[in-house]
């Protein structure tokens, strides 16, 4: 499992590290219960209980302190995985089903993404850029492999297959963000039988 990477400021001493622990806990909780639209940096310092002057010593911005907490919880997901799944459609199924469980932190996931692509918004573009780039590559090794194997379709480049299923895990999420009835489970599960081989 990847560390969780340190965005902002960790803090000098292990009081501090705790402290900014505490803080991305805490924010996890409020965006889960409240999202994260529009939220000054101001008002979700006054959500979590902590000062304005506290979060400030910890994350330079906004858009910082939500890229944390983006992280920090997808972090503590791995982290609470016992049974690792290979990576491929099912992980990402699992990934997309633990994701739903948390409408506030999927919301905070789209609004970063869509941030990224701003000018301006270096830490979210470097973030997910970087994620992004791990998770292809974690994929399409894993395609390989299987098609090597003959468990999955060789008739399309692995790294395309990697592209298209974390595009398809992330837009089914937004359709189920915007309308819940969406069967998200069952169709990010119909493209393991869209990669059996002919």
């Amino acid at each position: 499992m990847d560390s969780e990477p340190v965005i902002g400021r960790r803090g000098a001493h292990a009081k501090g590290v705790a402290r900014r622990q505490e803080i991305l806990d805490r924010a996890i909780e409020v965006f889960r219960e409240r999202g994260a639209d529009g939220t000054s940096l101001r008002r979700i310092a006054e959500a979590i209980g902590v000062s304005h002057a506290a979060l400030l010593h910890y994350f330079d911005s906004r858009e910082q302190l939500l890229v944390a907490v983006y992280a920090h919880a997808e972090a503590q997901r791995a982290a609470g995985n016992t049974s690792p799944v290979t990576p491929g459609v099912d992980s990402m199924v699992v990934a997309a089903v633990q994701n739903v469980e948390v409408p506030g932190l999927v919301q905070l996931y789209s609004t970063l993404v869509a941030a990224a692509l701003e000018s301006g918004s270096e830490v979210a573009r470097e973030y997910f850029s970087t994620r992004f780039e791990r998770l292809r590559a974690e994929l399409t090794t894993s395609f390989r492999e299987q098609q090597a194997s003959g468990a999955i379709r060789d008739d399309v480049p692995a790294e395309h297959l990697a592209a298209l299923v974390i595009a398809a895990s992330d837009g089914l999420q937004i359709q189920w963000l915007l309308e819940s009835s969406v069967e998200l489970e069952a169709t990010l599960r119909s493209i393991a039988t869209l990669l059996q081989p002919l």
